[in-house]
C-alpha cells in the first residue's frame, strides 16, 4: 500500500493538497488523529480491501502535542510492516501565512484569547516539529498560486510512482528570494547575463536567441558541466538512501534567462540518467 501523508502549517495549502491526491484516485482522510494512524493504515491491509492501494491522510496542529510526539515511532512501525509510507510537507513564509488568514478571515486552530496569530503561527511550527523530521517531501507555498501547487503536486507524485525519486530541477530569482525547501541551490549570476543585450532582455531561457547566446560562452558550458558531474555522481546515492524526493534550485538575478536555461539543459540531459524529471520556471509563472 502506498500511503501519502499530508500535514504542515495551516494556510500552507494542505487541504489543496489532499484534494489534489483524491483527484489522482487516492482514498483520502483528513484530520485523521496520530493515534488512529496505524490502525488506519492497517485497515487496508485487510483481504478485502487490497485493490486500493493509494491512500492518504491529513494530520495537523489539530492534534494533541502528545499525539504528534508519537509520530515518528509510528512511521517506523508502518514502514517495518512494509506499507509504504511518504510524507509531503507544505509550509510557508510567515508574512504569507497572516496575510492569507487576513484575507480568508479564518481562524487558526492554535489562536485563543491569550495568543494571536502571529504567535500561533510559530508555535504552531515547534508543535510540528516531529513531523518536520521525518518528511520526505517539502513544498514552500509562499509564492505558489493554487493552481501551481496542484501542478507541482500531481506532477511530483507521479513522478515518484513512476521512477521511485521524484526529481525537481527549478529556476528562480535571487531578487525574488531563495526557495526555501531546496536541497541543493546553485547560483549562476556569476554568469554572462543576456540582460545587458537589449534584443534579449525581453526574452527568457526558453527562447532560441537566449540559447543561442548563452551556448557560445565558455564560461556557461564550464559552470554546466560542473553541475552536471556533481548531480550525476550524487543523485543516484539519494535514490539509494531511500529518499523520495529531491528538490534543486538553480537561480540567477531575475530568474529569467540563465537559471531557466541551466534547468532545461540539465532536465534533458539528467532525464536520459533518471527517468521523468519535474522541472519548474518561478519566477516565469
Amino acid at each position: 500500500m502506498n500511503l501519502v501523508i499530508i500535514s504542515g502549517l495551516s494556510g500552507s495549502g494542505k487541504s489543496i493538497a489532499l484534494h489534489t491526491l483524491e483527484d489522482m484516485g487516492y482514498n483520502c482522510i483528513d484530520n485523521l488523529p496520530v493515534g488512529l494512524l496505524k490502525a488506519f493504515s492497517n485497515e487496508f491491509t485487510q483481504p478485502h480491501l487490497r485493490d486500493i492501494t493509494r491512500v492518504a491522510a491529513g494530520i495537523d496542529a489539530r492534534n494533541h502535542p502528545d499525539q504528534i510526539s508519537h509520530f515518528p515511532a509510528i512511521i517506523s512501525d508502518l514502514q517495518e510492516q512494509g506499507i509504504d509510507c511518504k510524507i509531503l510537507f507544505l509550509q510557508a513564509e510567515n508574512h504569507t501565512l497572516l496575510k492569507r488568514f487576513s484575507e480568508t478571515r479564518r481562524k487558526h486552530p492554535l489562536t485563543g484569547p491569550a495568543t494571536p496569530l502571529a504567535d500561533a503561527i510559530e508555535k504552531e511550527r515547534e508543535l510540528l516539529a516531529p513531523i518536520t523530521a521525518r518528511a520526505d517531501l517539502f513544498i514552500d507555498t509562499t509564492r505558489t498560486n493554487i493552481h501551481q501547487l496542484r501542478d507541482l503536486i500531481k506532477e511530483c507524485m507521479g513522478a515518484q510512482e513512476t521512477s521511485g525519486l521524484s526529481l525537481v530541477l527549478r529556476s528562480f530569482g535571487y531578487k525574488h528570494g531563495v526557495p526555501a525547501d531546496a536541497d541543493f541551490v546553485f547560483d549562476a549570476r556569476c554568469l554572462p547575463n543576456p540582460h545587458w543585450e537589449p534584443d534579449l532582455r525581453k526574452l527568457t531561457g526558453l527562447d532560441n536567441e537566449v540559447i543561442e547566446f548563452l551556448d557560445g560562452e565558455p564560461l556557461v558550458h564550464e559552470f554546466y558541466r560542473q553541475i552536471e558531474q556533481f548531480l550525476a555522481t550524487w543523485v543516484p546515492r539519494y535514490g539509494v538512501d531511500n529518499r523520495s524526493y529531491l528538490s534543486i534550485a538553480i537561480g540567477c538575478t531575475g530568474g529569467q534567462h540563465r537559471s531557466v536555461y541551466l534547468v532545461e539543459r540539465l532536465a534533458k540531459d539528467l532525464g536520459e540518467k533518471f527517468g521523468s524529471i519535474v522541472t519548474r520556471h518561478r519566477e516565469l509563472e
